[in-house]
């Protein structure tokens, strides 16, 4: 019987040791794979990819912005802190596993923040001598947005790239036989997403790659990256509330019971209620004697709050801008115009654009030939021209009448409410582009007057076997 149990005690020691070893064994197979993983320095392989990144193509557009000064050079800091903010996430996905689909969103917050920054950067200086600039960034920013795409976010930053070359084929046009240093801006800066392309197609081909391993990420673990600490796991949740205050019930039953019996007992009075009301004769009601609402301030509404708040628009005076009409370079600008009618822009020259933004109740007439005119931001602004060689476009508008005298190519029109177009003998060939309009009128002329048509608003689309069919759908009246 002892030696049995010698053996018993000698078996459990050797089962003992066969344990420890293998879980000695499995956690340093864990360490060494989660080793591989990074590098020496302690930083995963596509962060440090992603930074040579940011110090190869990004630091070259930095310099290239920096030599044109100015706007650009603004714009372009924001773009570094942009991508700084992309390399904070980034780090946060190489040190935790990914959370859910709302909780990516939160941690997206500072990029979409950074991002409409850029864009608000643009919005606020359409009057910059580098709008074209300030156009091919904000229009392609978006593409950090590639974090949040999958299968496949390579073509998603193709097309943001696509976005910016239709603005940096205009800076090309207006720099490239005068100034090579916006040649050079052009390059660096298309650049970005082709390098980026690269970088995801290597490392994150369909989609951003998490950690397998490490907590999940939450605003905790962010706020720790952007401390340049570990990724720490989420903390313990808060200790469960302590005990109700106690209240004194009875009192407040009390006080609640006799406030309910004497409302009914008012209520039971029926018609006799009306009685402790004091009639009023006509010279004491407000309504039929103006002096009694001359001395009574007005009555605030109850559900509305009268403190004046700091942030509100309302409290503050509207911005004034002065009027501009002027050439500047090659653009003619107008700008906030207000119930001017004889506006006119003469000695043209085929080179030059107009930019018409927020004129209110005004009428422009272009005279001669110009390269091309944008209508921005305008209410029941009428434009009268004789020739474009280029594109006529209306943005973001409301009321807008346009005569062409002679001849236009193309007409486009997106984001508009009401447009009326009147075409003129010679331009009947030119074409209609329209996006997100409404009410639009393209009016011919036919036996010395106009005729109305409408532009079509609503489509239907159908499949016909081999591929899908849209045409206009007609209202039945």
């Amino acid at each position: 019987m002892a030696e049995t149990h010698g053996l018993v005690e000698r078996l459990e020691k050797a089962v003992i040791r066969l344990e420890s070893l293998f879980s000695g064994s499995h956690r340093s197979e864990i360490h060494r794979s989660r080793k591989d993983s990074f590098s020496s320095t302690g930083i995963a392989p596509y962060v440090e990819a992603f930074d040579r990144l940011l110090n190869g193509c990004v630091a070259e557009f930095l310099r290239y912005s920096k030599i044109l000064e100015g706007d650009v050079k603004t714009h372009a800091e924001m773009v570094r802190a942009a991508f700084q903010a992309q390399r904070s996430f980034l780090v946060l996905a190489s040190q935790c596993q990914e959370p859910q689909e709302n909780e990516v969103a939160m941690l997206l917050k500072p990029i979409s923040e950074k991002i409409q920054e850029i864009q608000n950067f643009r919005e606020r200086n359409r009057g910059s001598k580098m709008f074209n600039h300030l156009s091919a960034v904000s229009e392609s920013i978006p593409a950090l947005g590639w974090i949040a795409v999958s299968p496949k976010p390579g073509p998603y930053v193709k097309e943001m790239n696509d976005a910016a070359t239709f603005y940096t084929n205009r800076v090309l046009k207006d720099y490239k036989h005068s100034d090579e240093r916006h040649v050079d801006w052009v390059k660096s800066y298309l650049n970005i997403w082709s390098e980026l392309q690269t970088y995801i197609k290597e490392h994150h081909t369909t989609g951003l790659t998490w950690s397998k391993t490490g907590p999940v990420a939450s605003p905790m673990s962010m706020r720790s990256v952007l401390t340049s600490g570990p990724c720490l796991s989420p903390p313990p949740p808060p200790p469960p509330p302590g005990p109700p205050p106690i209240f004194d019930t009875e009192a407040t039953k009390d006080e609640g019971t006799a406030f309910r019996s004497a409302l009914f007992a008012q209520l039971n009075q029926g018609e006799a209620i009306t009685k402790g009301l004091r009639h009023v004769s006509d010279d004491q009601k407000t309504h039929k004697n103006p002096s009694l609402r001359a001395q009574c301030p007005p009555i605030p509404s109850p559900t509305k709050s009268h403190t004046p708040s700091p942030t509100s628009p309302k409290s503050s005076p509207q911005q004034s801008h002065a009027p501009v009409l002027e050439l500047e370079g090659k653009k003619w600008r107008v700008e906030y115009q207000e119930d001017k009618n004889d506006l006119v822009i003469t000695n043209t020259e085929l080179k030059q654009v107009a930019y018409i933004f927020k004129c209110n109740k005004s009428t422009l007439q272009i005279k001669g030939k110009i390269n091309s005119i944008t209508i921005d931001n305008c209410k029941k602004f009428g434009l009268v021209f004789d020739n474009v060689v280029g594109i006529v476009e209306v943005i973001n508008s409301r009321d807008i009448q346009i005569q062409v005298m002679g001849k236009v190519p193309t007409i486009s029109i997106n984001k508009t409410e009401g447009c009326h177009i009147y075409l003129s003998e010679e331009s009947l060939d030119c074409e209609i582009v329209s996006a997100k309009s409404s009410e639009m009128n393209i009016l011919i002329p036919q036996d010395g007057d106009y005729k109305e048509f409408p532009v079509p608003e609503q489509f239907k689309t159908a499949w016909d076997g081999s591929k899908l069919v849209t045409e206009p759908a007609e209202i039945m009246g």
